[in-house]
């Protein structure tokens, strides 16, 4: 039931009270009429006997606290999905941004769905070939994890989601895989840039793409990955997609947050964010996964950029207890021209045992990256000794190393920003680069495999793979 009142007693930033109000409800979506006849939107935030507390979706500017409006429209925050969504872009509040007409909805669904619960989760154990080296081969990414991106100020996090946007793929099936991507606060150059880059590349007829702009309300941006998450759910489980879900970059979203939070004069916690900030993250970051009985799934893969690159800082930290693994990007090898920056040695995917292998990549996946990891760390060790003592003073088999790790980050973890590596390709590539080293520091690998991949001349493991 629609309800209208002209009782604004206090308007403080995007917060306005309204006083003389009865049966107004949590969450619900209100309308602002100022006294020009602009009509704004809001939700309430906060109820307290006859009092709400509401959330202006566009700004309290132009707000005259005598002459304004504000009707209780009695219903929650809610949008029309339908699988013509796919191929579109839309604001952060799931309106139409592309000049194309309103989607005919085949379902309006409330924004603030539930996550998923434990019981009903069906385990993660499907390889996704993203194309990119340092993903398939050492952290790989699996159907229906949580993987997120660590990046920093500079770094190019948003090539890297798009480059896994257009190139991610389940492998082994025809089946039919999407991508929902939501972007929150991300200025007008990033926008366009992923709009030309999926129109460009064609993969665009298979993302919907959300995008809250730097200069749109945080409250907003609050909305924006909800309403991401709403119509992937949708896609996943009501029509049977496998969906990647890219959010991008939650740390303006928690700045959001902490602004709504000191608007409330809330009592704040570290680094003057909300206590509930936990809370909030896991509320988004759960409703992915897959369910039992459902073809559907959705993975999720959140970017965050680290404030001074601190791994320590409050949301990196809270989504690395919620979510399983992270791929950190690293500045010093930018500095080096590696792109993607990946830094292999600290990034972890917690479940890639579960995705790799026979049947999913190839057998010879868990020693081989086992065993590139240890020459990597090896051969890094040797260029510090290098710094230190200088480059003659290494032992011979320090300088293999050394060559090792330098060739590894030039041909394994670069490469080209369209280059959509095979998980072959990979693999081949990791044994290619480990001929550089001797056969008796093979310790981490099967002799099998030692035999068919390591000691095999290109042509005969060529017929060996086909």
């Amino acid at each position: 039931m629609i309800k209208e009142y002209s009782s604004i007693s206090n308007v403080a930033g995007p917060l306005l009270l309204v006083e003389g109000v009865s049966g107004a409800k949590y969450e619900e979506l209100v309308e602002i009429y100022t006294g020009t006849g602009v009509k704004k939107r809001g939700r309430v935030l906060e109820v307290d006997r006859d009092k709400a507390l509401v959330q202006i979706f566009e700004g309290s500017t132009g707000i005259d606290v005598q002459n304004c409006r504000v009707r209780f429209l009695g219903k929650t925050l809610s949008i029309g999905v339908s699988e013509e969504m796919l191929g579109r872009i839309f604001d952060g509040l799931g309106r139409p941004k592309d000049g194309g007409p309103s989607i005919i909805p085949e379902a309006i669904l409330d924004v603030n769905g539930a996550p998923i619960n434990p019981t009903a989760r069906d385990y993660p154990n499907e390889f996704i070939q993203t194309g990119i080296s340092s993903v398939d081969g050492i952290n790989t990414l699996v159907r229906g994890q949580k993987l997120p991106i660590f990046s920093g100020s500079g770094l190019p996090h948003n090539r890297v989601a798009a480059q896994i946007a257009r190139q991610a793929k389940v492998l082994g099936k025809e089946e039919e895989f999407a991508v929902v991507f939501g972007a929150m606060g991300i200025t007008f150059e990033e926008a366009n840039f992923f709009i030309q880059d999926f129109t460009k590349s064609g993969a665009l007829e298979r993302v919907v793409l959300f995008l809250n702009l730097a200069d749109d309300p945080a409250i907003e941006r609050i909305s924006t990955p909800r309403v991401t998450f709403t119509v992937a759910e949708y896609l996943a489980f009501t029509k049977g997609l496998h969906i990647l879900v890219v959010l991008s970059d939650m740390t303006n979203y928690a700045e959001a947050l902490r602004e709504i939070s000191a608007a409330r004069k809330e009592i704040p916690g570290r680094r003057g964010y909300p206590g509930y900030l936990y809370t909030d993250l896991a509320s988004i970051y759960e409703r992915s996964g897959r369910i039992k009985g459902k073809k559907g799934s959705i993975t999720l893969i959140p970017i965050l950029s680290m404030p001074e690159d601190d791994k320590t800082h409050p949301i990196p930290d809270l989504t690395g207890y919620i979510t399983e693994g992270q791929i950190i990007l690293s500045r010093g090898l930018y500095r080096k021209k590696v792109s993607p920056p990946v830094d292999v040695q600290q990034s972890l995917s917690r479940l890639k045992d579960k995705g790799i292998g026979k049947g999913k990549t190839r057998e010879d996946h868990a020693d081989l990256f086992n065993q590139l990891i240890a020459c990597y760390a090896r051969g890094k060790e040797a260029a510090e000794l290098a710094v230190i003592l200088g480059e003659a003073a290494l032992s011979d088999m320090d300088k293999i190393y050394l060559k090792f790790s330098q060739e590894y980050e030039e041909r394994y973890i670069s490469q080209g920003e369209y280059e959509d590596r095979t998980i072959e390709q990979t693999l081949d590539l990791g044994w290619e680069l480990l001929r550089m080293v001797p056969r008796g520091e093979m310790k981490r690998v099967r002799d099998e495999y030692l035999k068919r991949y390591y000691d095999a001349k290109p042509s005969e493991k060529a017929a060996v793979t086909g």
